[in-house]
């Protein structure tokens, strides 16, 4: 059976504040991990959910609806439209809020860099959602082809005010891709997932899309890929049948883009130990590292020896990650989650 090789935060971990997250995890980890995240603390706790209280500032904008929409975190649920009259080109958004979380935490990762908490060559993590999250998260109809292209520009002046802050030898750029496996699953004939908003088979758009996120990092910091089919209830939009999707839409995007992925990471349910599930894998086009979320809190270091058994068959080298990011699991399961990581990867 092959040894997994090292381990990947996917994102959001469930402590407090991103000082606890990076000494937990370097300590539990150590030299099994390439990079660390800030666990997505404050109002990035539940991923995307923050953009629409960021957005509604924005003259141009509306909340849908007369009465706020509670979420946890005093978050309001309302989606977003357009107001009547309003071209989209002419609007403004403010600051969306991920460059100043990066910054303010990459600050406390060089302090405990130069403290001896996190080790050297470590790098720190950055995840950002992708455009086609939020617009179609949080937009309808028409609005979504009118607001794209003015978020995507929001989104990458956040990235480029992080690569101007942080130095490219400290920084990680992850993509989180899940709405994009919802609109192919819709495609391939799922319901209860997203359309997309342009015409025809919306594959293409969606690759290219991509493509375009991971050539917009520079090319001397890493960029990874993180494709997920949600994690709300710690559940699946949809229960993929196989990771013959991810593997068609991974290659693709990697054919695409101009520079290489230092890093992609594959989603494995928690009931897939079964062959069926890897196959595709074996068609898998070279990356420098894949990580597949097989460590799942409910059965441990068991269940994700059943499932790196399964993969061995098909992929002969990859690291291990949960399936999506833990900021969602139960609290006090978060220590226990990090040690099943650590115990199934071995060093790189």
């Amino acid at each position: 059976m092959t040894m997994p090789q090292g381990a990947l935060l996917v994102g959001s971990v469930n402590f407090d504040d991103a000082e606890k997250t990076m000494r937990v995890a370097a300590a539990t980890l150590g030299d099994r991990l390439k990079r660390i995240p800030d666990g997505e603390v404050g109002k990035r706790f539940h991923w995307i959910m923050f953009q629409p209280d960021v957005l509604g500032q924005a003259d141009g904008i509306e909340r849908v609806g007369d009465q706020p929409i509670p979420f946890p975190a005093g978050l309001d649920a309302r989606p977003l439209r357009i107001a009547d009259g309003v071209d989209a080109a002419d609007i403004e958004l403010p600051p969306l809020g991920y460059a100043d979380a990066a910054i303010e935490s990459h600050a406390v990762f060089t302090r405990l860099r130069a403290e001896g908490a996190v080790p050297p060559g470590v790098r720190f993590q950055v995840s950002l959602p992708t455009p086609v999250a939020v617009v179609s998260s949080f937009f309808s109809g028409d609005d979504r082809a009118a607001i794209e292209p003015v978020y995507e520009a929001a989104m990458r002046r956040e990235l480029a005010r992080i690569a101007e802050v942080i130095p490219h030898e400290d920084l990680a750029v992850q993509w989180d891709v899940a709405s994009e496996m919802g609109i192919i699953e819709r495609a391939a004939g799922y319901g209860k997932v997203m359309d997309a908003w342009w015409p025809g088979d919306p594959f293409g758009g969606l690759v290219a899309r991509l493509a375009s996120l991971i050539d917009a990092v520079p090319a001397d910091a890493e960029v990874g890929v993180h494709l997920c089919y949600g994690d709300a209830g710690e559940k699946h939009f949809v229960e993929p049948a196989d990771a013959g999707h991810l593997v068609r839409y991974a290659n693709a995007v990697m054919a695409a883009a101009a520079r290489s992925l230092t890093w992609l990471h594959l989603p494995v349910p928690i009931d897939r130990d079964d062959e069926e599930y890897f196959a595709a894998l074996a068609s898998l086009s070279p990356v420098a590292e894949l990580y597949l979320g097989l460590v799942h809190r409910e059965d441990g270091v068991a269940g994700a020896e059943r499932r790196i058994a399964a993969a061995s068959r098909f992929v002969t080298r990859f690291g291990v990650a949960t399936e999506c990011g833990i900021g969602r699991a139960p609290a006090g399961s978060t220590e226990e989650i990090l040690r099943t990581h650590a115990e199934v990867a071995a060093a790189w």
